[in-house]
């Protein structure tokens, strides 16, 4: 939702090109994770201890990939900073580690939940 309203503020004559790059991002990954839940929502089940142990290890992978997301999108906002100050790369990238500290977040609470039945 935010990302929408921002690609309407930021489609103005003078927009900003880090807050369009920021808000493209934020669509793009939000239209990810919602294409992504939807096809997990049919298939969800009670789950038993392997199945427990499954997703734990699955979050633990999930949460090693969002701190890559984080350390990609720093390295894409210093470069395009300092290769050329380009405002469009900076927002991109800025929007990428916001993206990647909150699905991190989401992760490590969901392993910590899960630490009592596994």
């Amino acid at each position: 939702m935010l990302g929408v309203l921002l690609l309407v503020t930021a489609g103005r004559p003078r927009r900003s090109p880090i807050v369009f790059h920021f808000a493209a991002q934020s669509v793009a990954w939000g239209a990810v994770i919602i294409a992504v839940a939807s096809s997990s929502l049919r298939s969800l089940t009670l789950r038993d201890l392997g199945s427990a142990t499954r997703l734990d290890r699955f979050l633990w992978l999930n949460l090693g990939l969002d701190t890559g997301y984080v350390a990609v999108g720093a390295t894409i906002a210093l470069c395009a900073w300092m290769l050329g100050r380009r405002y469009g790369g900076v927002g991109a990238g800025v929007a990428i580690v916001v993206q990647g500290l909150a699905l991190a977040v989401i992760a490590a609470r969901l392993i910590i939940i899960l630490e009592q039945f596994v």
